[in-house]
């Protein structure tokens, strides 16, 4: 006859294996083929180890991109895994373990990162990351508003700094600006001494003249090249007639940097420019940067709307709806 306690014994020694297997999973969002939003999945999938150089992160939020709904529709599928898959590139959290080698980072330590788009995986419980894509999460803001942070603000970065080679003085022309990578555009060039002139519709002028932009111009009623003349660097995100009528803007030997189409060779010969589409590159040194200007207040990143991790797809809906202020971000914890 079972005692009290053989019985709690025997329960006890049931639920370790079931216990163990739970560890060994994590809730994510998976896309389970090419589609609309019904194709992404709430699912228990395998947990992520530190690999070798890798940092797991526990992620407490994931930044939403416009990239993420176009993938999931089909967008750049040569460069991810076939589904079942997990998208997401944005993610602030906590180290849960690294990996051999790792002596940057330990566990406990408040971090974000940007995930490359060929790996994925922020839009999970838990994202193995290589430590040198990582970089301590800024003091002065919350896992929610750091996970707004790394793909936008790595793009921006890396098109105006690295790519144009933007320098103080120098006259900025931002489309979008209001977007996730305008808004840090925007802000990035005010902090390195450019003038930056912004393209926005009315209801965001407010809004980009409090990030630091001296001129906004209302795209709907107002040709930009009306008001931007003799512009050293153009930060395309639009692309078609946009981009054609943003070379007319730029001096001789300045710069169109797109991140959504190749400009035209022959047209930048012709008027002797610079131009190039860029797709952003992890980089856990620039995050640490960035992170510093965050913390100096000079960067604030805007977070426009946020949704639970199980409410991926309607998120991503609401980014592709577009005119999303900033950036809308997952609470995964």
């Amino acid at each position: 006859m079972f005692t009290r306690l053989s019985v709690a014994v025997a329960t006890l020694l049931l639920a370790v294996p079931m216990l163990a297997m739970a560890s060994q999973t994590m809730k994510a969002i998976q896309r389970t083929g090419y589609g609309g939003p019904d194709v992404l999945l709430l699912a228990d999938v395998a947990k992520p180890s530190a690999g070798t150089g890798q940092v797991l992160i526990r992620v407490h939020a994931a930044g939403v991109n416009p990239v993420d709904w176009k993938m999931r529709e089909g967008g750049l599928r040569g460069m991810i895994s076939e589904a079942p898959a997990v998208l997401g590139f944005d993610v602030a959290g906590t180290v849960e373990a690294v990996g051999d080698g790792v002596t940057t980072f330990k566990a406990g330590d408040e971090v974000f990162a940007y995930i490359a788009l060929d790996r994925g995986g922020g839009y999970a419980e838990f994202a193995a990351v290589p430590a040198a894509h990582v970089a301590k999460k800024p003091a002065s803001v919350d896992f929610v508003t750091a996970a707004a942070v790394p793909l936008a603000a790595l793009t921006a970065w890396q098109a105006l700094v690295d790519k144009a080679g933007m320098k103080e003085g120098q006259t900025v022309l931002v489309h979008a600006g209001a977007g996730g990578v305008g808004h840090f555009a925007i802000q990035i060039a005010k902090a390195r001494g450019a003038k930056v002139i912004a393209t926005a519709s009315k209801a965001n002028h407010n809004f980009l003249k409090s990030l630091g932009a001296d001129v906004v111009v209302d795209y709907k009623n107002e040709k930009f090249e009306d008001v931007a003349k003799d512009v050293d660097i153009v930060l395309d995100s639009i692309g078609g007639d946009t981009q054609e009528r943003s070379l007319g803007v730029l001096k001789q030997g300045g710069a169109l940097i797109s991140i959504v189409q190749p400009p035209d060779p022959a047209k930048l010969k012709e008027r002797s420019l610079r131009g190039e589409v860029m797709l952003v590159a992890p980089n856990g040194a620039q995050l640490a940067e960035l992170a510093a200007l965050i913390d100096a207040g000079k960067i604030k990143p805007h977070v426009s709307e946020t949704f639970p991790l199980a409410e991926a797809a309607k998120a991503q809906e609401q980014s592709k709806a577009g005119h999303v202020r900033g950036k809308i971000v997952l609470k995964v914890r």
